[in-house]
């Protein structure tokens, strides 16, 4: 059919970083074409690009046979390309159908016409084949809901080229099969999309062709029929990768954790034990209470009744602060909103829990902070030109480092991982599977809450399966069974 987006030598420099490196690259009209490449390779400096958000110090760009030497939002909306990134653009207190037109006259000169506004929000769900109540709030909807929200704001506009960054990242796997259905019937009415996601296997389902970024370059485009998983993953790291997870010899050693009927934060009746050294894998659905039972640990939530013990004492842990003086750290699921400082510098990040080992009970020093934050670096191997390096201009690998590097500083020695390689690259999953490796090597013992079916398999020495806010059943190593931890999570 013909390319309808053409990138030509584009360049693009930030402050001791070129982000992007005389990239150019083609994408087919009615194609899904895949883009990949590790956490700061490029990808989404690329689609900013496209979208109008920045402009390149070099290179062109021609869509639809039309050549910019820089888009503008305006333009890149005029000419069909709709964006929907990680982070949604709605507006929570206005209605499903508010949002879908938001932007947009429907009516007269004067009034809205709310009810067309309704029909036309319907008629879009049902074409995607997606229940939705067109008079929700978007507030009120769960992710998933408010992805294909976007989804619709985008088929509202028309849009003739649809860049997806990272859609699946924090929806479930019944969710994502119903995201990548609709990403299909797109291609069939003739939508052209962009689509980023660390997951291999959504990239194999849905995409025509794809193109591999490492560092800021253009490697290579392919078929998808002439790619395998494993030399895929040798593009985009540009060595050979054992996907395998690494091998540790767990040997059991005293219990550090005892948790007796729990009940708090919509959890109910949950007991069970962690000991030194070990990791013990958390699974369940989407609202099975996991995240609500680590803030519980963390003191982010309250509990309502049981006991916690730590090393055969009862501890009280009514906050955070209280929780990590008892040597317990959270790494959470959302590190942009919960676990860093996006504003604030990496140096800042990793020493904010220890300012009280770091000062002199009036002023912190900037010699020991240094010294810390250049010790948990070296140790996670955090990638940047700077410590003065603000946290939001990292790739999502390395802030997840930055986020653990602070709670390692703040001398945890149990830490609870909510979902700890979400949206991140097959080469920083590797190293932070090491990292906690080797944290469970020196005694550190370790909660890992994850929906990643082989990542919970690979890594953990227990799994504990929640459904409903209650502990479904409890899996040694002999006993891990995909099909068997499914059937407690599901209650089937």
């Amino acid at each position: 059919m013909g390319a309808l987006l053409h990138l030509k030598n584009i360049t693009k420099r930030y402050p001791g970083v070129v982000a992007l490196d005389d990239v150019s690259l083609e994408v087919e009209a009615g194609e899904i074409h895949a883009l990949m490449g590790e956490n700061g390779a490029g990808k989404s400096t690329l689609i900013k690009i496209v979208s109008g958000a920045i402009k390149p110090e070099e290179g062109s760009i021609c869509l639809s046979g039309k050549t910019y030497a820089a888009m503008t939002p305006a333009i890149s909306n005029s000419e069909g390309v709709g964006v929907i990134y990680q982070e949604f653009n709605l507006v929570p207190s206005l209605s499903v159908a508010e949002n879908v037109f938001l932007g947009q006259k429907v009516g007269g000169r004067v009034f809205m016409d709310f009810a067309a506004m309704r029909r036309g929000a319907g008629d879009i769900f049902r074409d995607l084949g997606v229940e939705i109540n067109v008079d929700s709030q978007v507030g009120e909807l769960s992710f998933a809901k408010q992805q294909m929200v976007e989804i619709a704001k985008a088929v509202c506009k028309e849009a003739r080229l649809l860049i997806m960054d990272e859609p699946s990242a924090a929806i479930a796997q019944a969710e994502v099969e119903n995201m990548m259905r609709i990403v299909l019937r797109l291609r069939e009415k003739g939508v052209t999309v962009i689509y980023i996601s660390h997951r291999m296997e959504e990239i194999f389902r849905l995409a025509d062709r794809v193109t591999v970024l490492r560092d800021g370059r253009f490697i290579t485009t392919l078929p998808m029929s002439e790619v395998t998983r494993k030399n895929l993953i040798a593009l985009m790291v540009g060595r050979e990768m054992n996907e395998s997870f690494p091998a540790r010899a767990a040997a059991p050693q005293e219990v550090v954790l005892e948790v007796d009927r729990l009940c708090g934060n919509g959890d109910f009746d949950i007991s069970f034990s962690l000991r030194e050294g070990e990791i013990l894998g958390i699974a369940g659905l989407v609202g099975a209470g996991r995240t609500e039972l680590a803030k519980v640990l963390f003191g982010a939530a309250r509990m309502d009744s049981g006991e916690i013990r730590l090393n055969g004492k009862p501890a009280r842990i009514r906050s955070p602060r209280q929780a990590i003086a008892s040597g317990i750290g959270l790494i959470p699921e959302d590190r942009k909103d919960e676990g860093g400082f996006m504003d604030y510098s990496i140096l800042w990040n990793i020493s904010v829990m220890s300012l009280r080992r770091l000062s002199n009970w009036v002023f912190v020093s900037r010699e020991r902070e240094q010294k810390l934050g250049r010790h948990y670096g070296e140790l996670l191997r955090i990638k940047t030109p700077s410590y003065d390096q603000l946290l939001k201009n990292l790739s999502g690998g390395n802030q997840q480092k930055v986020v653990l590097a602070k709670v390692l500083a703040a001398q945890t020695n149990i830490i609870l991982f909510d979902e700890p390689t979400r949206g991140i690259d097959v080469g920083a999953k590797q190293e932070i599977y090491q990292l906690m490796n080797g944290l469970a090597a020196r005694g550190v013992s370790i909660i890992m809450i994850t929906s990643e079916m082989e990542e919970l398999i690979g890594m953990s020495d227990r799994i504990l399966v929640m459904r409903d806010g209650r502990a479904a059943g409890e899996l040694t190593r002999e006993e891990f069974d995909q099909r068997r931890i499914l059937e407690l999570a599901s209650g089937l």
